[in-house]
């Protein structure tokens, strides 16, 4: 593309000659109003020595290094043509550090002030003499090392004296020793410098920048595509706390995208050193966001184990951003030792492909327990481990770039964004997926509620003799504790339940209206408690999962009330707790033996009945409500609401039921049994 663009730019400015011919070491460059590629041959040495940027160096005895692009050469990253591989791939293999180039030039025909442009290609940073001055550099050359950034297009106007004659440009290059690890040519200039009037160059300048934005442009595109998964995943995760999978990706949306903000940031601004940039990008955030995508689409497949695969993905992750590390200044060449790299480099790529293989399994699991769901689901996994392993594919030669509408796509970009897409397309799918079972479970749940309070009366009624006062505050929507009053209209009595279901919710609500149907139709027959637990029981036993504590009293009109208890909370008679022996609770086991109490209720006696919810009402602090604090408050007269509140507000943590029952009024003239109270 820079090739195409600078032919234009030749015909824009017909009056351009080019004339090389390569008698020794010397070019002869004619100029009219155009500029010229310096393809050489350069010069080229290892190391480093200042003195080589003097004209009069005698430099015959370094290597020739052409710079005339090889036929059918490409960029290995962007696979844009004209490129030529460093000095890694031309004979000096594993070399990092200082490297000079050098080549003697003859110009005439130039008028115009002269510009040289150095390559947009370049690794990694350098500074440019012409006749021994300095005339510009790329990056920071201290005492205490070199600091490189990502190449960019610059440009260095040559001294007013310097417009004709003999010229020697020395090029002084550094390479970092982590470069040759993410390039396999790595190593100087990729690209020819290019010579010619300031204006030429400077037109040269404006079509490099142009071509950047066309190289990379592409990632403004995905950066707003992150932005959307971004908000979206968070959107949903907000929404819907309880589906992890919308957290995992906008954690690998937010990764992502600091990660393609460095990218950009390094591309248009000399802002961030090119190995901090490396080791945040490469080092740090490509294993964290593999190891993201990893756990994402486990929590996606809700994979049985999910704690584990957190250990082995961290770990993996951890053991390659330390390895890479270890490649990295400034401990590779000082802390590790250059040869270690024959180990460390397979050893990384063995567990980046680890990842890869828990990435597959994940997927294949959840294509065993979701088989449409998976299916759906493999082509987005399939482009996210695409998009991870974009220097994998380079190293067997696979293009990870293309030209789209004149702008460079990285396949890698590419991958990202439609796998993104896709990802966030079922997102939103399983979302309105669960909304709508949501919905249904809302309507089941008022349905419940409906039943509910049909079965438990909110108007009580009347018994001769008797106040009753009843309190129900259920912690969910439908509630596990349950009561009832049934009157006996032949002789005056009345038969009062009170009971706890196991368990809480649409469950629990819809055990309350078997146990309330069955006491209901038992009663119809035999009002007396033991039979009617008895009968309960055995409904229970033949169900699993069905287990409840209920209190049955039938009162008689003269206050005989007989008591059966299948493992609930005993009643208090006058503000104490009546001591009854322990049972079990029903629905337990079959044929169990229900404790009996019988006792009469006199004139002004209250009885109080509760769940235990009041008991284990908690606050803040974990600290209970307790029967010490029932019994202090049961010491005054005291209300089934008042007790009721006083739970509540302590912190309910279970339905809260209360039923305060009172004598009141004369009795009938029946004969009084003795003795007053027997428990069997």
């Amino acid at each position: 593309m820079r090739r195409f663009w600078l032919c234009l730019l030749l015909l824009l400015l017909t009056g351009g000659q080019l004339v090389a011919a390569q008698p020794a070491a010397t070019m002869h460059v004619t100029l009219g109003n155009a500029a010229v590629e310096l393809f050489g041959p350069w010069k080229f040495r290892t190391g480093d020595d200042l003195a080589w940027a003097r004209p009069d160096f005698d430099d015959s005895g370094w290597a020739a290094m052409d710079m005339t692009p090889p036929e059918g050469t490409a960029d290995p990253t962007l696979g844009s043509s004209g490129y030529i591989p460093g000095w890694t791939d031309r004979g000096f293999a594993g070399y990092s550090g200082y490297a000079w180039y050098r080549l003697t030039i003859d110009v005439q025909g130039a008028n115009d002030p002269l510009a040289l442009k150095m390559p947009e290609n370049a690794d990694d940073a350098y500074q440019v003499y012409v006749n021994g001055q300095r005339i510009g550099a790329f990056g920071r050359f201290t005492a205490h090392g070199v600091t490189a950034y990502s190449t960019l297009p610059r440009a260095f106007r040559l001294p007013d004296n310097l417009r004709s004659g003999p010229m020697t440009i020395a090029i002084r290059m550094w390479m970092d020793s982590a470069t040759p690890f993410n390039s396999p040519d790595a190593g100087g200039l990729h690209e020819p410098p290019v010579l010619g009037h300031a204006s030429a160059i400077a037109a040269q300048i404006r079509l490099g920048w142009d071509d950047i934005a066309h190289d990379v442009g592409s990632g403004f595109l995905e950066v707003l595509i992150l932005l959307l998964a971004l908000i979206v995943a968070s959107s949903l995760f907000w929404l819907d706390r309880k589906e992890s999978a919308y957290l995992w990706l906008a954690l690998v949306s937010l990764i992502t995208l600091i990660g393609n903000a460095i990218i950009l940031l390094v591309n248009f601004l000399a802002w961030i050193g090119q190995t901090p940039s490396v080791i945040l990008e490469d080092d740090i955030l490509t294993p964290v966001r593999i190891g993201l995508w990893v756990v994402f689409w486990g929590y996606w497949f809700r994979i049985n184990r999910i704690g584990r695969l957190h250990r082995e993905v961290w770990g993996l992750v951890a053991l390659l951003a330390v390895g890479t590390a270890l490649l990295r200044p400034p401990l590779y060449g000082q802390v590790v030792a250059v040869a270690a790299a024959i180990y460390l480099v397979p050893f990384l790529l063995v567990v980046k492909l680890a990842l890869a293989a828990l990435l597959f399994w994940v997927t294949y699991q959840g294509i065993r327990r979701h088989e449409a769901e998976g299916w759906l689901a493999l082509p987005a996994v399939l482009l996210a481990a695409i998009s991870q392993y974009q220097h994998e594919l380079r190293l067997i030669h696979v293009p990870t770039a293309f030209a789209l509408l004149g702008f460079q796509i990285s396949l890698g970009t590419a991958s990202t964004m439609v796998s993104l897409l896709l990802v966030t397309v079922m997102l939103s799918r399983r979302f309105l997926h669960a909304q709508r079972k949501k919905e249904q479970w809302r309507l089941e749940i008022q349905q419940a509620q409906h039943v509910q309070q049909v079965l438990i009366p909110e108007k009580l009624p009347t018994v001769a003799g008797l106040t009753i006062e009843s309190e129900y505050r259920p912690a969910r929507e439908v509630g596990g504790d349950f009561f009832q009053i049934i009157p006996d209209r032949d002789d005056g009595s009345v038969l009062i339940v009170v009971g706890d279901v196991t368990g809480k919710g649409l469950q629990a609500g819809m055990l309350v209206a078997l146990i309330v149907g069955a006491i209901r139709s038992t009663a119809q027959h035999d009002a007396d408690p033991l039979l009617v637990l008895n009968s309960l029981n055995e409904e229970l036993c033949d169900r699993e999962h069905a287990s409840a504590t209920c209190l049955m009293l039938r009162i008689a009109d003269d206050g005989m009330v007989t008591l059966v208890n299948a493992g609930h909370l005993p009643p208090y008679l006058n503000g104490r707790e009546m001591q009854m022996e322990g049972s079990l609770p029903l629905g337990v086991i079959a044929e169990p033996e229900f404790p009996v109490m019988y006792f009469k209720l006199k004139m002004g006696d209250t009885l109080m009945l509760m769940s235990d919810g009041i008991a284990e009402a908690q606050d803040e602090h974990g600290h209970l409500f307790g029967f010490d604090r029932i019994d202090q408050m049961l010491r005054a007269p005291m209300t089934a609401a008042s007790l009721a509140a006083a739970a509540q507000n302590f912190g309910q943590q279970d339905d809260i039921l209360v039923l305060r029952i009172e004598r009141r009024g004369e009795p009938k003239a029946v004969p009084q049994l003795e003795p007053a109270m027997v428990e069997t």
